[in-house]
C-alpha cells in the first residue's frame, strides 16, 4: 500500500508513522467491529415505568411528557443526563463542554434518532442556562419530579455498596453522573438498549472515564496533537 510523504520528513519518522497508520486503520476496524457487537445486542429490559418529565411544549409553554410520546416513528430514543442537579450552584464543565459541541450535532442528529438532554433541576433552569450558553438545538427534559435518573443511573442513587465501593464514592454523599442511555420501542414495549456503562468500570491507570469519547470531538481533536490530552480540564468560562 503506498503512503504518503510530507516535506522534508525523515525516513524515521515515515517508518514511525506507517507504522502509527497500520495502528488507526486496526483500531478503525475495531470501532466498527465494538459497533456491530453493540447493534447485535438482544433485547434490553422493558423500562420499568413511563416515566413522565418536563419539557415545552408546542405553544412554548411548559409541558408534561412521558418517556412513550418522546419516539417519534421508529427513531431510536437517546437520552442523556446533564450533571446540573438542583444542588449544584453550576452545572459540570465537562457536561457542558460536550453539549457545546453536541448542539450543533443535534440538528443532525434529529434526522434518525430523537435525542434529549435530562436533568433534574427545574426547567426553566436548564432553559436558562441553554439560553446563556447559545443552545439552539438541543431538546430539553426535566427530571426533577421522576426516578428516571436513579433507575437508569444518571445519579448514584441506584448504586449497589459493592459498586459504591469500586467506584470510590463516599459514604451518604450522592451524586448526578454524565450517563448516556438509548432506548427503542419494540410494539407497544419500550426496551432499553445500551447505555455508556464505562462510566461505572475502573478507569484505566491515568485517564478519566472515557465513556463517551467516541462522541465527544474535543478529546478526539487533542489526541492528534503533540500535546495531547495532558492535565486540560474545560472550564464554564475562560
Amino acid at each position: 500500500m503506498e503512503h504518503l510523504a510530507f516535506p522534508n520528513e525523515s525516513r524515521d519518522y515515515r517508518t514511525a508513522r506507517n507504522a502509527l497508520l497500520d495502528a488507526e486503520m486496526a483500531l478503525r476496524r475495531q470501532i466498527e467491529t465494538v459497533a456491530a457487537q453493540r447493534r447485535a445486542l438482544p433485547p434490553g429490559g422493558a423500562v420499568k415505568e413511563d416515566y413522565v418529565f418536563e419539557r415545552i411544549g408546542p405553544d412554548e409553554n411548559p409541558a408534561m411528557v412521558k418517556l412513550s410520546e418522546l419516539f417519534e416513528g421508529e427513531k431510536s430514543l437517546v437520552l442523556y443526563s446533564f450533571m446540573y442537579g438542583s444542588d449544584r450552584e453550576k452545572p459540570c464543565p465537562g457536561c457542558t463542554h460536550f453539549l457545546d459541541s453536541l448542539d450543533g450535532v443535534a440538528r443532525h442528529a434529529a434526522q434518525v434518532i430523537n435525542l434529549f438532554i435530562v436533568a433534574k433541576s427545574p426547567l426553566a433552569r436548564l432553559l436558562a442556562w441553554a439560553r446563556d450558553r447559545g443552545w439552539t438545538h438541543l431538546q430539553f427534559l426535566s427530571t426533577a419530579g421522576n426516578d428516571y435518573d436513579r433507575d437508569y443511573y444518571g445519579d448514584s442513587l441506584g448504586l449497589t455498596e459493592a459498586m459504591r465501593a469500586q467506584q470510590d464514592f463516599k459514604p451518604g454523599v450522592e451524586w448526578d453522573m454524565p450517563m448516556l442511555n438509548v432506548f427503542r420501542r419494540d410494539g407497544g414495549t419500550v426496551r432499553h438498549f445500551w447505555g455508556s456503562e464505562m462510566l461505572y468500570v475502573p478507569t484505566e491507570p491515568g485517564q478519566d472515564y472515557r465513556h463517551n469519547d467516541l462522541l465527544d470531538p474535543l478529546w478526539a481533536l487533542l489526541d492528534t496533537t503533540p500535546e495531547g490530552r495532558g492535565d486540560f480540564q474545560p472550564k464554564l468560562s475562560y
